[in-house]
């Protein structure tokens, strides 16, 4: 039927059907004519009323005319000044009676500006308008909620507020952007939501998480929930300035990685998890203790499966509430901070899960991947692959990188599986994938997306670090964009370190053949900066611990591994190791299960933890160890031809004259007495750090706290030192001055 306003039957029947795709223009407050005299007409759907009167102030409450049996009421008041606001009264069903703003007597929130940079795929603060937003729009509070959806007939906000009804809210479509919303009044924060999308290809009716929510329920509950981040008062002013004037490139970076659920649990609470606030209390002390620069979080963006580890996200801007509210990790955040320890997360743009709340098929057509095989299914992972050439692909991606480094002050970011990124035909058969443009194998979307990244981090978040997990030889990763690089601040060196675990795998007698994979590594060390990784791929899936990897009895796995870590932190580049390496784990990694923690009391495990948290601080108290990491000026070979005896020798450099550290190694458990090395210079030699000293559980062969050098030319080199060499070790000397 129509109405008393000459309402169009056919907008009624699309509103009822659920197909129109802007509400608002049937419903809430419009002006009209009737019998010539100006009125205004107010419009409301509540399929659950029975009764409905408008509440004003400016005149007594105005009863509406039911016009449709499925709840569509109508009013008219002789002016706009009677119901200049006004307040719905309802009378339920059940007989309650509830008084509630109405949604659509408010304007759209976005501007034709935030559309506009929406299309072009420049909105880079996209994170504040759209998802879920606390707003207070002419004096009521509510939730401004958008979504994007451009193949959807219509999209309605459902939650605990309408009974998850999408006929009671549905949001109005912004035309060519694809994006939708709706300003909902007298919603308070933490309230559960979705998005009821009817799928216009296919006419199925699906129910998603919001993809920009900040916050989601404890999985297996898929729920958004709204909450409101802008009442936490930081604490970290001094670190954030530093951190402006920070240049990661020659400051130490020594990086303790850590999966959050499984670094420490309560076993006597039902093994529970860790919160936030706990590990701010436990973790953070622990690392500063041990002289990390730098925690990095396995992703702690929201992700239904455990066992993903969080590289299968759900949430790309909600914490995981595992641990607690995104409020007490932007609290874990500030307290490392002000414990002066920067916070790296790892985050995950490669793929996404088909899990059926999420991103996959979000409005019934692949919105955010490929719908061909070829280019949109992850093989490896059993995923979907993001659709790079989508601006508003990218958008949502860059969005979820800026967010976290701007809402929650994070300070880098370890990007996941870049390489499977780079490539089209990544883990697949020939005519399993689909060449580009020009023919190549490299995927031209991801590249922009990668290096459009890089340029807004840098630019943005003076300081932030990038940080590529990338395994080929693609060139210029770390390298600026201008150049034709990625622009990634660091690469993992992949390659070293497969060559490190597989000559420490094998048994010191065999060592001497395979001096080459001690020595490659330095063939390519200043082609890209380089961060070394001993990460958590290294500790799973049957490829046992750092420790159990180490050949030989007992103490021969503790001094291989102590040789290991002394050699990582000589070399060049900047360090990463995974929790429970620093003392000797024996077991795998497990994500449902602590770390053994008890093994620290016990000798040698403890001894490992002195070891590293003494390679920390001398790395960072040494320029040498770390100023010139990424250029031939800060290194020089002494000796790498030794492959007999498994020796090597080498220089590291500062940039100032006279800070020089002499690294030796022995990947033997055969002492060598009276090896002699040359030595630029003359003088006093201390020996400041010895991984066979008897404090890590060594066997206490030394130099008796350093050498004097003779004035005999050896290895190219005016003078020499003559040292003793522990057995699987590694040894630093320094001139001593004077």
């Amino acid at each position: 039927m129509s109405s008393q306003t000459n309402l169009q039957n056919e907008d009624i029947d699309r509103l009822i059907a659920g197909t129109h795709w802007d509400p608002r223009s049937v419903l809430g407050p419009h002006s009209v004519t009737v019998n010539g005299t100006p009125a205004l007409v107010i419009r409301t759907w509540l399929p659950y009323a029975t009764q409905v009167d408008i509440l004003s102030t400016q005149g007594p409450p105005l009863r509406m005319a039911r016009i449709h049996e499925a709840g569509l009421f109508e009013a008219i008041a002789p002016s706009e000044a009677q119901v200049r606001s006004y307040r719905l009264r309802t009378t339920q069903h059940d007989g309650s009676i509830v008084e509630q703003s109405d949604p659509y007597a408010f304007p759209p929130l976005l501007t034709d500006f935030d559309l506009h940079l929406f299309g072009e795929g420049t909105f880079y603060k996209a994170y504040e308008s759209l998802g879920a937003h606390v707003r207070t729009v002419d004096r009521i509070t509510g939730v401004h909620f958008v979504v994007w959806a451009p193949n959807a007939a219509r999209v309605s906000v459902v939650g605990d507020f309408n009974r998850w009804d999408g006929r009671c809210h549905p949001m109005t479509n912004r035309g060519a952007t694809g994006l939708w919303e709706i300003f909902i009044p007298d919603l308070p924060e933490h309230t559960l939501y979705k998005y009821e999308i009817l799928a216009r290809q296919q006419d199925a009716l699906l129910v998603k998480a919001d993809p920009y929510a900040q916050a989601s329920e404890l999985r297996p509950r898929t729920a958004s929930i709204v909450r409101d981040l802008s009442r936490y008062t930081w604490h970290d002013e001094a670190w954030m300035t530093e951190r402006a004037q920070w240049n990661p490139l020659t400051a130490p970076l020594s990086i303790y990685e850590v999966h959050l659920g499984s670094w420490m649990r309560v076993p006597e609470e039902a093994n529970r998890w860790l919160t936030y606030h706990e590990l701010a209390q436990r973790l953070i002390p622990y690392a500063k203790d041990l002289g990390y620069t730098h925690l990095e979080l396995m992703p702690v963006t929201e992700h239904p499966f455990d066992g993903s580890w969080g590289y299968q996200a759900t949430g790309y801007f909600a914490a995981t509430s595992r641990y607690g509210p995104p409020e007490d990790f932007m609290a874990f955040v500030d307290a490392a901070h002000q414990a002066g320890l920067g916070v790296i997360m790892d985050w995950a743009p490669a793929h996404f899960p088909d899990d059926p709340h999420g991103l996959a098929t979000f409005d019934g057509t692949h919105l955010y991947d490929h719908a061909d095989p070829r280019l949109g299914y992850h093989p490896d992972w059993h995923s979907r692959i993001f659709n790079y050439d989508r601006a508003e692909v990218r958008t949502f991606l860059i969005n979820s990188a800026l967010y976290w480094l701007d809402k929650f002050h994070i300070d880098g970011l370890r990007v996941d599986a870049v390489a499977s990124m780079l490539y089209l035909d990544y883990g697949r058969k020939s005519g399993e994938w689909i060449p580009n443009e020009y023919g190549g194998r490299e995927n031209l979307g991801a590249v922009t997306l990668l290096k459009e990244l890089n340029v807004l981090v840098h630019r943005e978040f003076p300081g932030a670090i990038t940080i590529a997990e990338e395994s080929t030889s693609w060139p210029g990763v770390s390298r600026p964009t201008y150049t034709g690089g990625l622009g990634f601040t660091f690469k993992w060196n992949m390659g070293w370190m497969h060559d490190m675990l597989d000559y420490f795998g094998h048994e010191p007698v065999h060592r001497r053949f395979h001096q080459n994979q001690i020595t490659f590594g330095l063939l390519y060390a200043f082609t890209e900066n380089f961060v070394l990784p001993l990460s958590h791929d290294e500790v799973v899936h049957g490829k046992r611990t750092l420790l159990d990897k180490m050949p030989g009895d007992v103490w021969q796995q503790f001094a291989n591994l102590r040789a290991l870590y002394g050699y990582m932190y000589g070399h060049p580049g900047k360090k990463m190791l995974f929790m429970g390496g620093e003392f000797g784990q024996w077991r795998e990694w497990n994500h449902d299960t602590s770390l053994d923690w008890h093994l620290c009391d016990l000798e040698p495990h403890h001894g490992l933890q002195r070891l590293i948290r003494d390679l920390n601080r001398l790395y960072r108290e040494e320029p040498a160890l770390h100023e010139a990491d990424f250029d031939w000026t800060g290194f020089q070979w002494i000796d790498f031809n030794d492959a007999d005896n498994s020796v090597i020798a080498y220089l590291r450099k500062g940039t100032t004259e006279g800070n020089a550290m002499v690294c030796v190694c022995n990947f033997t458990p055969v002492p060598r007495h009276g090896y002699r090395i040359g030595v630029p210079e003359g003088g006093w030699y201390r020996e400041i750090f010895n991984s066979d000293a008897a404090s890590y559980g060594g066997s206490n062969v030394g130099n008796f706290g350093g050498v004097h050098s003779s004035e005999s030319p050896c290895h190219a080199m005016p003078h020499s030192l003559t040292l003793t060499l522990p057995p699987l070790s590694v040894l630093f000397l320094k001139r001593q001055p004077g």
